[in-house]
């Protein structure tokens, strides 16, 4: 690390310690550990306000984020995830385990990433290598496991998923009663091989700063010679941590620090000025509630949703906001003024999304096509959307925001207000806000197979048994879910290179009021329409459907 971060990454390392320590004290009780971590946390938003704290690590996390202007709001889902682990820890599969160190680890990491955007070195993270820093980050928690085995086995404690633990029979009973039998044998070896190969990411940070660059590197060739040491501790490993020598150390070490000193001697870092006094909105939330999310605000005639049955209520809808430009030409107005005008829309569909409880919506902002178009409107576009950013109309709803698209040739600041968002919203649990932007379909299931050919020659995927569960888990965001209900605006009847995987079997849905015209009662409307559907999937209906009038062009009243 540049010898200006070590002092705040050294506050965030303690206050992540100090809290998985508290969850687990195994000489407390599981409701008393629980409460000590919500103390904890709820002490920390005090001190935070305060701008000062009594406890020595609780006062270095406030002086980092001070100094540094951190917004450690994003680390609620963390601690909230490390009070339940007070509970205790159980991972039927490797797909829920991983789910729990990126729950755990990832809003830690992002503090980290966010000290060297601001030292001025970013480490910047392609989103085509997602899924290496994904793995990289299981890596590291499978090597911390293996590490404190010993120790966790003497709390009762085997943070390995079930899924591993049944492949070798016998080898959970053995661990647990203290046996270094054959078949734990072969089931550390086995763990020791896959922490090793998640560990391993060389494509991770080509193109990173080679400052940056080394940190991540140099961990790297730390986990796998901690690893070496899992390896070659055999019994023992089940009595203390084995640790890699002093002269595996120093010969990672030496060349690493020379390297990092020659990039940071060569980099003009930013040092921060006088810290600023407390400011009440760098507080993380309490991990118990949702304290300072307020609701969306209610429409200015009053409008209320309608009441949709449970198995008529889509999970997603996704739109193509389209009419923007001629919105504007109808009016006499440069194409450009009709997408500032759209933003407009983009807080009514998310403010109808919260109030009529969908869980999914995803937004056509840009495609890979709309480069094509006059270079003013494409710049007022992307100027819009991070102006938006920047503004937070959404900040305070309990909205999770994710961007879907390519980095290359959007703009550096709008990349990082977006993953900045991202990292934000992390924890929250409301509405998922997916906005594409510099996305193309075909391009992402393009890129998809590319990253499932390099699983396969991995070894992580068999070739002969692909199945749509292996492409799914490679697509960009493998947890969004399909779509229901695909929505257009703008009297065009095409979907646009929008979403073809997720939207096989999606209701169309078009509309023709300009995008700028649209307000919660469409999407509403859309929602009731989509209820009188009958949706098949290829089956026969048990019944003739009866269809109604269609009514996408006309707005229903939802007014109280």
């Amino acid at each position: 690390m540049p010898a200006v971060l070590r002092p705040a990454c050294r506050a965030l390392w303690a206050a992540a310690s100090v809290l998985d320590d508290l969850a687990d004290r195994r000489d407390v009780e599981p409701a008393e550990r629980e409460a000590r971590v919500e103390a904890w946390t709820q002490a920390l938003q005090r001190d935070l306000a305060a701008g000062a704290s009594t406890d020595p690590v609780r006062h270095a996390l406030v002086d980092t984020a001070l100094r540094w202007r951190l917004d450690l709001s994003s680390l609620q889902g963390a601690m909230t995830s490390t009070r339940n682990d007070a509970r205790g820890r159980y991972f039927a599969d490797w797909a829920e385990w991983q789910a729990r160190c990126n729950e755990e680890l990832v809003p830690w990491v992002d503090q980290v990433r966010q000290l060297f955007e601001q030292v001025g070195a970013p480490m910047t993270l392609r989103l085509d290598r997602r899924k290496d820093y994904e793995q990289f980050i299981d890596g590291s928690q499978l090597t911390d496991v293996l590490t404190d085995l010993s120790a966790d086995l003497a709390q009762g404690l085997l943070l390995l998923p079930a899924e591993a633990l049944e492949a070798f029979p016998g080898a959970e009973d053995d661990l647990r009663q203290g046996r270094w039998s054959p078949a734990a044998a072969a089931l550390i070896s086995d763990l020791t091989a896959l922490a090793r190969q998640w560990v391993t990411r060389p494509a991770m940070t080509r193109g990173m700063h080679p400052g940056a660059a080394t940190v991540l590197n140099t961990a790297a060739c730390l986990m796998r010679a901690q690893l070496d040491a899992v390896e070659a501790a055999g019994s023992t490993l089940l009595k203390r941590a084995p640790r890699p020598s002093l002269a595996a150390r120093t010969r990672i070490l030496a060349p690493a620090r020379l390297r990092s000193a020659m990039a940071w001697s060569l980099t003009p870092l930013t040092v921060p000025g006088p810290r600023p006094p407390a400011v009440a909105a760098s507080v993380p939330r309490p991990a118990a509630d949702n304290t300072g999310l307020r609701p969306p605000p209610p429409h200015p005639d009053d409008a209320r949703p309608p009441q949709i049955a449970a198995d008529r209520m889509p999970s997603h809808v996704a739109v193509i906001m389209d009419g923007n430009g001629r919105w504007a030409e109808q009016r006499g107005l440069p194409r450009p003024e009709g997408h500032r005008a759209g933003t407009a829309a983009v807080r009514e569909m998310v403010y109808g999304a919260l109030e009529i409880g969908l869980r999914h919506l995803t937004l056509y902002a840009f495609s890979t096509e709309n480069w094509k178009r006059d270079t003013e409107e494409v710049s007022t576009i992307l100027e819009a959307i991070r102006r938006d950013l920047d503004e937070g109309p959404l900040r305070d709803l309990d909205v999770r925001q994710r961007w879907s698209g390519r980095p290359d040739e959007l703009p550096e600041e709008l990349v990082q207000a977006l993953l900045r968002e991202e990292r934000r919203t992390r924890g929250r649990t409301g509405l998922t806000l997916t906005v594409c932007i510099n996305y193309g379909g075909r391009d992402e299931i393009t890129r998809t197979a590319a990253a499932l050919v390099q699983a396969a020659q991995a070894g992580d995927v068999d070739p002969h048994l692909i199945g749509e569960d292996d492409f799914t888990r490679h697509l960009p965001h493998p947890d969004m879910p399909d779509v229901d209900l695909l929505w257009r605006t703008g009297d065009e009847q095409r979907t646009s290179n929008f979403l073809p995987w997720h939207a096989t079997y999606a209701e169309l849905h078009f509309t023709p009021g300009y995008w700028p015209d649209v307000d919660r009662r469409d999407l509403w409307q859309a929602i009731t329409e989509y209820g009188r559907r009958q949706r098949r999937h290829g089956a026969v209906p048990l019944v003739s459907p009866r269809r109604p009038p269609a009514t996408g062009h006309i707005r229903a009243d939802f007014s109280g």
